[in-house]
């Protein structure tokens, strides 16, 4: 074993069970592809202030978990504590808003990286898919991504889980809220820092997971009794397009997400099967938040879904995903000649796009032959000098056992057609 280990709440993705993220990255991207979504990938670190500003101050993820750091140079940079400010960061940077069509949809995949209290499904590194529409302000869009988010899910098999929906308001209605929600605030029971969030963003004291603080909350105002007329009938419509796209979902008025950012339509994916990490992914519309770090007036909408989290709802479902055998056929050879014909045919099989694998190092038949079994591969050759002298290899079937004599220059030929 060597020295060193992985950072505390961190893992490595190691295979085979690596293949089944890979797998679940490949399911969320497949429908953003098919829907105009180009790919993004920003820098693992940023600047302080863009998610200070953008993420909020007041969050637990700026206060408490961020990895903040300062360089040589005297610079203040963050590790990306969430996908949304940088993605809107880069769009901006490159004018991608000028192009004329608007919104600019864009999908990402990578590491974020929080500072918390590791437990299962809660790491200091975590892996997400996301995807961001920048630009328009249409009920349409935040339907789509929902849509999306439904479809990726069911096409991996996921069927426990829940899409709860709520709207946050807006510019006109929040702030009328938010002096309501304070008020009834100051009338409860609150410890100091909860009471210093409720007069920073009250919203997020609504979010406060201990159940002292959940119980004096059950008589607090509702946001939806404070919605405009605007703001109603934009959630209305959300939901008549997510319903006739046949998505099920639940509203929830106490529905907040744990960023300053979002505005109107907010909602999470829940998997019962989680136990307190029950959230796999979730996001909304964020209207405001171009304005936030420095940009024009963009209003937008997103999401993220958990990577990690999704696995351990397929393995709470007992879903097994069909992953493709990395291996096809596997190579045996037991002489030095065979090794460079060998060789030479695996290399032929790769390239027509088969995959095809080689037993390295000096290995006798038996443990060549366990290497062969291990690689899961349909097929093995294999070839000894009696063989080459016949101008034949062996052409073994895993499945059934069965061993036939194939013709050195048909055998690419075969496999070929075998595995079309």
């Amino acid at each position: 074993m060597s020295t060193f280990q992985a950072p505390k709440g961190t893992y490595d993705l190691i295979p085979p069970e690596s293949a089944k993220y890979l797998a679940v990255r490949e399911a969320i991207a497949a429908p953003l592809r098919n829907s105009g979504y180009g790919y993004i990938e920003t820098p693992g670190f940023e600047n302080v202030e863009l998610f200070a500003r953008g993420v909020g101050e007041s969050t637990d993820i700026v206060t408490k978990e961020m990895y903040a750091f300062e360089t040589k140079g005297g610079s203040k940079l963050a590790l990306r504590p969430e996908g949304t400010a940088s993605v809107l960061r880069a769009a901006l940077e490159a004018n991608l808003h000028k192009l004329g069509n608007l919104p600019v949809k864009l999908w990402y995949s990578g590491s974020y990286y929080r500072y918390e209290r590791p437990q299962k499904g809660r790491y200091r590194h975590f892996s997400q898919v996301g995807a961001e529409a920048i630009g328009a302000e249409d009920p349409a869009l935040d339907a789509e991504l929902i849509i999306l988010a439904d479809q990726a899910y069911r096409s991996l098999g996921l069927r426990n889980f829940r899409i709860i929906l709520n709207s946050l308001g807006d510019k006109e209605c929040r702030p009328v809220y938010r002096e309501a929600l304070q008020n009834f605030l100051r009338g409860l029971d609150l410890d100091e820092e909860t009471l210093r969030r409720a007069d920073i963003n009250p919203l997020r004291v609504l979010d406060d997971k201990r159940p002292d603080i959940q119980k004096q909350l059950t008589d607090a105002p509702l946001l939806r009794d404070y919605l405009c007329d605007a703001c109603k009938a934009y959630h209305e419509e959300v939901r008549e397009l997510i319903t006739a796209a046949g998505v099920v979902f639940e509203d929830d008025p106490k529905l907040v997400r744990g960023l300053d950012y979002y505005t109107r339509t907010t909602f999470e994916f829940v998997h019962d099967g989680l136990g307190s990490q029950s959230a796999v992914g979730g996001g909304g519309r964020y209207d405001g938040l171009s304005e936030m770090i420095g940009g024009p007036a963009l209003p937008s909408v997103g999401w993220a879904l958990g990577v990690d989290r999704t696995v351990l709802a397929l393995e709470a479902e007992g879903v097994e995903l069909e992953l493709p055998a990395s291996t096809s056929v596997f190579a045996v050879p037991l002489s030095e000649e065979a090794r460079r014909v060998l060789f030479t045919k695996v290399t032929e099989l790769r390239k027509l796009g088969i995959a095809a694998d080689f037993s390295y190092g000096s290995k006798g038949l038996k443990g060549a032959m366990k290497n062969a079994n291990r690689s899961g591969a349909r097929y093995t050759v294999i070839a000894g000098e009696r063989d080459l002298a016949e101008g034949v290899v062996q052409l073994k079937d895993m499945e059934s056992g069965d061993q036939t004599a194939v013709g050195v220059n048909e055998i690419v030929a075969e496999l070929e057609s075998k595995l079309g």
